[in-house]
């Protein structure tokens, strides 16, 4: 199990991002959560078997059909397993 912490940039807000995160996420599993960020990003932190969270970082480099990414900045560390499910949460 690994935790990872992505910043997803581009045009990444107002284009369902959130919710189509959500959806993978909980396709693959995953805990942690989503949230739009003030300057216009979008920050994940999740939790999982590595695999499915490579997964989910590799979808983050494209994203809905709506979305530009243009970089996706990602940390990887040990899970702390402190997460019930995958949410969105209010923007920072």
């Amino acid at each position: 199990m690994i935790r990872a912490h992505l910043l997803i940039q581009g045009r990444v807000q107002g284009v369902g991002f959130r919710a189509n995160a959500r959806r993978m996420a909980n396709r693959l599993n995953l805990r942690g959560w989503v949230r739009n960020m003030r300057n216009g990003d979008v920050e994940i932190l999740v939790e999982g078997p590595e695999f499915e969270v490579d997964r989910l970082i590799a979808w983050c480099h494209r994203g809905p059909t709506s979305a530009y990414v243009s970089n996706v900045r990602v940390e990887k560390s040990e899970a702390t397993n402190k997460f019930d499910g995958f949410a969105v949460k209010r923007t920072l």
